[in-house]
């Protein structure tokens, strides 16, 4: 079938390859119907790898998505022909250690869509395992059910720094996961988040969240008016969710003593630690990798109407116009967060 294949660096093309198209007893066939653009999608059109992860031969694009199932496995109960769903990405050998204990995120053999080898979702159909395909409540739009993957990093993230009611926070970055962090802390209970970036057109959209208070690196120090807003105290937990080295410079200034610093973000290098900064607070440090039973709860959290991520779709394009999307995405306006492409 035709689909958006990565060919090379800096190349990207809709032509035919050959993707499953048969379900196995547990599995369903999903006619896509909107797919999100990462940054990872993004970054290895620009660049060919991240980290360790290199395409090394023609790869389709795509992991963000959301469709309708036309076929189910003979197995399957729990889907049926017609259902909107969104699906998880990853998959797991359920039979490995890190499966077994729950953390199938960090599986090293698990298959994530649009990882090299592994093909994305930029096609008109995929077939997926019925287990990591979750079903979308009628009030959960296609659009919303291809926001669900972002926001289960956030989520992943907020669950890490686990907030409690009434905690502050601050979250250093505000494209895509750095508002979905931010969102994911508020549900998760914090009373306060501030979100800090140097674009203002960026934090202008994470100012439509009344529950998130914008502050501009380029025209404050930010550490100061974390601190000041915290009565010279601090946040409970401080997200880096821009993957900016820079950001590491101050990341653990904006935590309180026996707070914690939540790593989101990917730095393109090592970067530097100091470790005497946290242990002076005893900060707790987490790492952040995907995320792990978490799909069905950020559904819930979109149909109960307390985490709204429509302000973050800023532009569609049609599966026709895929090239022409990813072209866009590689030199987006600030003011761009999410891009998605939508099938017919």
């Amino acid at each position: 079938m035709k689909a958006l294949v990565l060919e090379e660096i800096g190349k990207i093309r809709l032509r035919d390859i050959d993707l499953p198209t048969v379900p196995g007893p547990d599995d369903v066939k999903i006619a896509m119907k909107n797919v999100g653009i990462c940054g990872s999608d993004v970054h290895f059109y620009e660049y060919g790898n991240i980290g360790p992860f290199v395409v090394r031969e023609p790869m389709v694009l795509g992991h963000e998505g959301s469709g309708v199932v036309v076929a189910v496995g003979a197995n399957v109960t729990s889907l049926k022909v017609g259902d909107k769903v969104c699906m998880e990405p990853g998959i797991p050998d359920w039979t490995s250690r890190a499966a077994r204990m729950g953390l199938y995120n960090l599986d090293p053999a698990v298959r994530f869509w649009a990882t090299p080898p592994v093909h994305g979702c930029l096609a008109p159909e995929v077939v997926h395992p019925a287990n990591l395909t979750f079903k979308l409540p009628d009030n959960v739009s296609l659009a919303e059910g291809a926001m669900v993957e972002p926001l289960a990093v956030g989520m992943q993230a907020a669950t890490k720094a686990r907030v409690q009611p009434g905690a502050t926070a601050a979250v250093i970055g505000s494209g895509t996961i750095g508002i979905m962090t931010a969102l994911s802390a508020v549900a998760a209970g914090c009373s306060d988040v501030f979100v800090i970036d140097l674009q203002q057109e960026k934090l202008d959209v994470a100012a439509q969240y009344p529950a998130l208070t914008p502050v501009n690196l380029a025209k404050e120090d930010a550490v100061a008016r974390v601190r000041a807003a915290t009565g010279g105290w601090g946040v409970d937990a401080v997200f880096e969710a821009s993957g900016s080295m820079k950001a590491y410079d101050t990341l653990f200034d904006y935590a309180c003593p026996g707070g914690c610093a939540v790593l989101v973000g990917m730095p393109a290098k090592p970067v530097a630690y100091d470790v005497v900064a946290g242990q002076a607070k005893e900060l707790r440090v987490e790492h952040v990798f995907r995320y792990a039973n978490i799909y069905d709860r950020a559904i819930n959290l979109l149909a109960s109407g307390k985490i709204d991520v429509k302000p973050l779709i800023s532009k569609y394009y049609s599966f026709e116009q895929a090239v022409e999307a990813f072209e866009f995405a590689a030199k987006a306006p600030a003011n761009v967060i999410k891009t998605q492409i939508v099938f017919a």
